[in-house]
């Protein structure tokens, strides 16, 4: 994959897509062994890649070296900032006071880093940032408010906030595909497929641990559907290891299945005194590290 060089500042002590998560929050970050079924996680290796009151939050790697997440300063305004694991060192790459942005990844094209950008207007809105830091492009301006998505063939499938909250795939200018409705904030890719995978809120288990959704598929190139099971109680996003199975997390806990299977099983617990409750996580198989999102206490 194209290797991206970023070089602006950036310090972490200083980040409002006000409709999305705001608080304390760090990124986490801890070591991996194998893959699939052996895949295993050290938790005794996890450690605090951010550590600051503000809000450091959506990881997503974009390359085998360096990560994405959306960071505010403390007056709440939202930067992109790229981690670079092999340089240890954090940069900007966006740095705007009039907007904020979230959900920061590298589109299929590896020319830009995507992020629903929350404008003066407070228009939720899809922007690309070109890698070479060029100027930022508005990619729909007919589409909002966008508050989560995931790309396939260079398209984008978007959770469009609204009552109820819609999954739609923009075909083309005027050509929005709708999934479905009443869905959750996770939207993701299955690796290596044309399907769109998200938790549905419809009909959800009631167990004694909470409402367990249902974690739905559709296939772009073909419009079939399939339901792989349910999510853990109270979790509201995933991510795919491979596209064989998924990881999911609650409380301190990170939990793996295969996409078939019925049941969840326990990889390992984050023991801290000083954060709790994992809300999202980004995979790397080339740094065999996993990455999670926890609140401070």
């Amino acid at each position: 994959m194209k290797k991206l060089i970023f070089a602006l500042s950036f310090s972490l002590g200083i980040f409002s897509q006000t409709t999305l998560a705001q608080g304390g929050f760090d990124i986490w970050v801890m070591d991996t062994q194998g893959k699939g079924k052996k895949f295993k996680v050290l938790t005794e290796t996890a450690n605090p890649l951010t550590n600051r009151p503000e809000y450091d939050n959506q990881p997503n790697f974009i390359n085998e070296y360096q990560l994405v997440f959306s960071a505010a300063d403390e007056k709440g305004n939202h930067d992109i900032i790229v981690y670079n694991f092999n340089s240890e060192k954090f940069t900007n790459l966006t740095k705007t006071s009039d907007r904020s942005e979230f959900s920061p990844t590298l589109t299929d094209c590896g020319q830009y880093v995507s992020a629903v950008v929350m404008e003066p207007d407070s228009t939720q809105r899809l922007w690309l940032y070109p890698t070479n830091f060029g100027e930022p492009e508005l990619l729909y301006d007919d589409i909002a408010p966008v508050g989560y998505y995931d790309w396939y063939d260079n398209k984008a499938a978007m959770f469009i906030l609204g009552s109820p909250n819609k999954l739609i795939y923009a075909r083309g200018k005027g050509n929005l595909l709708e999934i479905d409705e009443h869905i959750g904030r996770a939207v993701k890719r299955r690796p290596k497929t044309s399907q769109i995978s998200y938790l549905s809120m419809k009909s959800p288990k009631e167990t004694a641990d909470g409402s367990e959704l249902a974690i739905r598929t559709y296939d772009i190139e073909n419009g079939s559907t399939e339901v792989l099971g349910f999510g853990l109680a109270g979790s509201l996003d995933f991510i795919w290891q491979d596209n064989n199975y998924l990881l999911m997390a609650r409380g301190n806990s990170i939990f793996q299945k295969k996409s078939n299977a019925s049941e969840w099983e326990l990889l390992g617990t984050i023991n801290s005194t000083t954060h709790q409750n994992i809300t999202r996580m980004a995979y790397s198989p080339d740094l065999k590290k996993l990455v999670v999102v926890m609140n401070r206490k």
